[in-house]
C-alpha cells in the first residue's frame, strides 16, 4: 500500500511503542527514517529467537531506513536538524525535555517549519509529578491499574503482551494519521505538537472498569477466564480436558444455553432470570453449565453450541495459535532470513500489501548523510 507515498519521518526512537506508530507508518508507503545512536535501538537485543533477530525489532521496523547518529556531535545534530527540516512528521520518545536539552525545542521546531507534525511518546506525559519517572511496559501496567483487574484471585499477572506500549502506539499512529488528514484538507494549516503516554493510553483503557468503581460501587477484581460482569461467561473444562469458552450476552442466549443443558425452564427460576442475578449466583451458575460441559469431548460441544448459536473460543496455547486456520500471515526480510509474521488486523480489499526489509544498523548512514549534508 502507497497511501502515505510522499510523506517523510523522521523517527528518533528505540523499544516499542515509537517503533509501532513509525512502523505502521512505512507499512502504508511513508518514507521511514529511523535515528539510532550508536549502540543502536536496544530492542535489537531483547532477544535473538526470531532466526537470530530480536522478535520485538523484526515486528516493529520493517521497510525504514537506520541512520546512525551521535546527537552528542555537533554535525550529527546538524544532520538532524537538515533531515527535520525537509520531513513532514516527527516522531520522538526520549525522555521529556531532552529534545530541548539537544537545542531542538518542541516550540521552535513547529515555529521554523510550520507545516511539521510531531509526536512526542514518553512514559507519563510532558507534564505533571511523575513527568520524569522512567517508564517501562510493566511498570506501565501497574501503575495503571490493569494489573488489579489481571490474574486470579489475590495473584496480579502482567498482561502477556506489551499492551501500554502498543496502546500508545496505536494512539500516536491514529493522531497523525488525523493530523495529516487535517493538513491535506488545509495546507495553510500549521502542523501540530502531539504528546502520547503509555500512561494515559492504558488509562483511558481502564474507563470501564474505572467507572464501575467510581460511581457503581463494584470494584472489579481478578476474574481470571471469567468476565466480571456477565455470567456466564468464561472458560469450561470438557470431558476430554480441553477447555472451551462460551459467552452469554442476552437473556435470549441464556435461554437456547439451557435448552443445550436440558434444563430449559432454568431461566425462570430466582438467581437464574437475568444477567444481574447470575453475576449474585455466579458459583451455581457456573456449576450448572460446568456440569454439562463435563459430560462432552469439545468438538461436541462446538457442535451443540454451534447449533443453538451460542458464541465460543476454544482456549489456544501458541501452537494452537501458528495453527490456527483464520491466521493471515506476511514475510519480511531480515538479513538473509524471511520471517512470517502474523500480518496487521485491516485488510484492503483488492490491496496485495507490500512491506519493506527490516533495516540492519545504520545500513542507511552513507545514503541518508550524502542526501541530506
Amino acid at each position: 500500500m502507497i497511501d502515505l507515498s510522499g510523506i517523510t519521518v523522521v523517527a528518533i526512537e528505540q523499544a516499542v511503542a515509537a517503533p509501532y506508530a513509525s512502523g505502521r507508518l512505512a507499512d502504508a508507503g511513508a518514507r521511514v527514517i529511523k535515528v539510532e545512536r550508536p549502540e543502536g535501538d536496544f530492542a535489537r537485543g531483547y532477544d535473538r529467537l526470531a532466526k537470530g533477530d530480536s522478535a520485538y525489532f523484526v515486528w516493529l521496523n520493517r521497510g525504514k531506513e537506520s541512520i546512525v547518529l551521535d546527537l552528542k556531535c555537533d554535525d550529527d545534530l546538524d544532520c538532524l536538524k537538515t533531515i527535520i527540516s525537509q520531513s513532514d512528521v516527527l516522531i520522538q520518545n526520549l525522555a521529556p525535555g531532552v529534545m530541548a536539552r539537544l537545542g531542538l525545542p518542541l516550540e521552535q521546531l513547529l515555529d521554523d517549519h510550520p507545516s511539521l507534525i510531531v509526536c512526542s511518546i514518553s512514559g507519563y506525559g510532558e507534564v505533571g509529578p511523575y513527568r520524569d519517572q522512567k517508564a517501562y511496559d510493566l511498570l506501565i501496567q501497574a501503575e495503571s491499574g490493569i494489573c488489579a483487574v489481571n490474574g486470579i484471585g489475590d495473584q496480579p499477572a502482567r498482561v502477556g503482551v506489551s499492551v501500554c506500549d502498543i496502546a500508545a502506539g496505536m494512539s500516536a499512529h491514529s493522531a497523525i494519521l488525523q493530523a495529516l488528514f487535517a493538513r491535506e484538507r488545509d495546507p495553510r494549516r500549521r502542523g501540530r505538537l502531539i504528546s502520547v503516554s503509555l500512561f494515559h493510553a492504558m488509562a483511558e483503557w481502564m474507563n470501564v472498569p474505572m467507572m464501575q468503581h467510581r460511581y457503581g460501587g463494584v470494584t472489579p477484581g481478578r476474574p481470571g477466564l471469567q468476565h466480571p460482569t456477565i455470567a456466564p461467561y468464561g472458560a469450561f473444562v470438557c470431558a476430554d480436558e480441553k477447555a472451551l469458552l462460551v459467552s452469554i450476552q442476552n437473556e435470549a442466549e441464556w435461554a437456547r444455553l439451557c435448552k443445550v443443558c436440558g434444563e430449559a425452564e432454568l431461566p425462570s427460576r430466582p438467581g437464574y432470570r437475568d444477567n444481574s442475578e447470575r453475576v449474585a449466583n455466579r458459583t451455581d451458575v457456573d456449576g450448572f453449565v460446568g456440569n454439562h460441559f463435563a459430560k462432552f469431548d469439545r468438538e461436541t460441544l462446538i457442535e451443540q453450541l454451534d447449533g443453538a448459536k451460542i458464541a465460543y473460543g476454544r482456549l489456544s496455547d501458541l501452537h494452537d495459535l501458528v495453527a490456527h486456520p483464520q491466521n493471515n500471515w506476511i514475510s519480511v526480510r531480515s538479513g538473509q532470513q524471511q520471517i512470517e509474521l502474523l500480518s496487521p488486523a485491516a485488510i484492503v480489499r483488492g490491496d496485495v500489501p507490500r512491506y519493506g526489509p527490516v533495516p540492519k544498523i545504520g545500513e542507511h548512514s552513507k545514503k541518508i548523510r550524502a542526501e541530506f549534508g
